[in-house]
C-alpha cells in the first residue's frame, strides 16, 4: 500500500507523544501535591497566635455543616436542635463553631454550625483552617448550598475541602502500598491499569524519596489516588449537598437540583423537606439502635445502644462494659437480623437495626 508506512510513523509518533503527555502530568501532579501540602502546613510561629474553636465530641456522631456565609445554616440549626444561633440576613453573624444536638430515633447526633467559608479558606483567609479542622473530624458534612447560586458554590467548596485532604463521597482507593528498608520497588496488580503504569508510579515514588517500596493496585486507580495513598493523610467522608431557599426558584430548577446525585432541596424559611433530609441524613450516617432485654422482662425502648452499621453482638458487649465479652456465653437476639426469633447466637453475629438482645453470662 503506498503511502502506509508514513501513516503508520506518525500514528506511532503520535501515541508516543500522548504516553509522554500522560506522564509529564503524572509527576507534574505529584510535584503540585508535595508543595500544596509544603504551603498548607501552618508556619511554627504563627501556630501559636489565634484561638482555635475546637468542639468536644459528644453525641453518637458528627455532622459538620459548611457553607458560605449567609446560605442558612444558623437558621438550620435553630430549626433541627434546641439550639439557638444568632442568624441575620447580613453575612458572618457565626464566628466560632456553634454545636447543637440533633435527638433522631434515639440517637444524639452533634450538629456543628461552622462560620462561612470564603474563597482562598485552605489558605487560612476567614478562619478558613480552623473549620476545615473541625470539618475533618466529622463522621458526615452537610453543604449548604443557596438554591440561586447553588451550582458555583459547590464547585468553589469542593475545590476547598479537595485542596486540604478531604474526599466527599468516594471511597479509599484499593492500593496496597508498604514502604521497605531495601529491595527496590514491587509493582503488581490484579487488574487491567488504564490510567497508571509501572514507570508513573516509580516517577511519582521518587518524586516523594521513596526507592524500596512494595505497590498492589487491586482496582483501576488515577496517579491523584495512588498520590492520595502515599500522603496517607487523605479523609474519606460522605457528604450531603442541602439545597436551601428553593422558594425562590422555580419549580423546573428545584426538580432539577433535587434529581442530582447526594442532593436534598429544603427551604428553611418555609421548613420545607426538613423530614427528608433528617431520612437522608441518618442512612448517610449508617447508624443502627440495638435494644437490650433482661432475662423475664420486657425490652427497654427507652434507651437505646447506638452503634455503627456491620457492628457484632461483640460491640454491644463492649459498649455495655468492657468486662462483658469475656464474661459472654450467649445471647438471645429478635430482630431482622435473625431467621427465627429468639435465637442464640455468638459473639461473632451481626447486629441489624432495631434488634432486641439479652446476653447470658458464665
Amino acid at each position: 500500500m503506498p503511502g502506509g508506512q508514513p501513516v503508520c510513523v506518525a500514528v506511532l509518533k503520535t501515541l508516543t507523544e500522548i504516553h509522554t503527555t500522560e506522564y509529564h502530568l503524572g509527576l507534574l501532579k505529584a510535584k503540585l501535591a508535595k508543595y500544596r501540602a509544603q504551603l498548607l502546613e501552618p508556619s511554627k510561629s504563627s501556630a501559636a497566635k489565634g484561638e482555635g474553636f475546637d468542639v468536644m465530641k459528644s453525641g453518637d456522631a458528627r455532622v459538620a455543616l459548611i457553607g458560605f456565609p449567609s446560605v442558612g445554616k444558623s437558621t438550620f440549626l435553630s430549626l433541627m436542635t434546641s439550639t439557638a444561633s444568632e442568624a441575620a440576613s447580613y453575612e458572618f453573624t457565626t464566628l466560632t463553631c456553634i454545636p447543637g444536638v440533633i435527638e433522631y430515633k434515639g440517637a444524639n447526633i452533634q450538629l456543628l454550625d461552622l462560620p462561612g467559608i470564603i474563597e482562598g479558606a485552605a489558605q487560612g483567609k476567614g478562619r478558613g483552617r480552623q473549620v476545615i479542622a473541625v470539618a475533618r473530624t466529622a463522621d458526615v458534612v452537610i453543604m449548604m448550598l443557596d438554591a440561586t447560586k447553588g451550582e458555583v458554590q459547590r464547585a468553589l467548596l469542593e475545590k476547598e475541602l479537595e485542596s486540604v485532604g478531604i474526599r466527599l463521597n468516594k471511597s479509599k482507593p484499593n492500593i496496597y502500598f508498604k514502604p521497605k528498608k531495601g529491595g527496590g520497588i514491587s509493582f503488581n496488580s490484579t487488574v487491567t491499569l488504564t490510567q497508571c503504569s509501572e514507570k508513573l508510579v516509580q516517577l511519582i515514588l521518587h518524586e516523594y524519596k521513596i526507592f524500596n517500596a512494595e505497590v498492589l493496585f487491586r482496582e483501576d486507580c488515577s496517579p491523584d489516588e495512588f498520590i492520595d495513598v502515599i500522603v496517607g493523610n487523605r479523609v474519606y467522608m460522605p457528604c450531603l449537598y442541602v439545597y436551601n431557599k428553593i422558594d425562590q426558584i422555580s419549580m423546573e430548577e428545584v426538580d432539577r437540583l433535587a434529581r442530582r446525585p447526594h442532593s436534598v432541596v429544603i427551604s428553611c424559611g418555609m421548613k420545607l423537606n426538613l423530614d427528608y433530609l433528617l431520612e437522608k441524613l441518618w442512612e448517610y450516617l449508617a447508624l443502627t439502635c440495638i435494644y437490650t432485654k433482661k432475662r423475664g422482662q420486657r425490652p427497654d425502648f427507652t434507651d437505646a445502644i447506638i452503634l455503627r452499621k456491620g457492628a457484632s453482638v461483640e460491640h454491644v458487649c463492649h459498649r455495655i462494659h468492657r468486662s462483658l465479652a469475656s464474661q459472654f456465653k450467649y445471647a438471645l437476639v429478635w430482630g431482622t437480623s435473625t431467621k427465627y426469633s429468639p435465637q442464640r447466637v455468638g459473639l461473632t453475629h451481626m447486629m441489624e437495626h432495631e434488634d432486641v438482645i439479652q446476653i447470658v453470662k458464665k
